[in-house]
């Protein structure tokens, strides 16, 4: 006989992949990676951040994170400033156009996001939310 957490963990992962399959799509339509959109979504609106503060932040391990910044940094959306009290360090900031991609990109998507999840009601959301929480914090 099956464990009864089975069926939870296979859905869990199929909403997964039709959640990654959707944005993804969108999000390279906008000019990005999946992760590119993450570091420039988390940098918007913030004067910067340490990169072991934005390895924490999003969904991108420190080791990848590093070619991450190096292509958005070639496309000219950030720069990494070493500060003057910890020259071992350094912050990633978006350049003015990382701004202008994060002032268009951002609420393009959640747009485009909100027309599948709009469908579900405040309550129904609510619910996801909460049992998504509580099945987080078994781990």
């Amino acid at each position: 006989m099956k464990p009864s957490f089975l069926p939870v963990i296979r859905e869990l992962a199929r909403c997964y992949q039709a959640f990654t399959h959707y944005s993804a799509a969108h999000i390279r339509e906008l000019g990005l990676t999946p992760p590119q959109f993450d570091v420039i979504s988390t940098l918007g609106n913030t004067p910067g951040m340490p990169l072991c503060k934005l390895a924490e932040k999003t969904l991108i391990t420190k080791g990848t994170l590093t070619g991450v910044l190096d292509r958005l940094e070639n496309k000219g959306l950030l720069k990494r400033i070493v500060p003057p009290e910890n020259r071992r360090s350094f912050i990633a900031v978006l350049t003015p156009e990382g701004e202008k991609v994060f002032k268009e990109a951002f609420p393009a998507h959640g747009a485009y996001l909100e027309k599948r999840l709009g469908k579900l009601s405040a309550e129904e959301l609510e619910t996801i939310r909460s049992a998504l929480e509580k099945l987080r914090e078994t781990f």
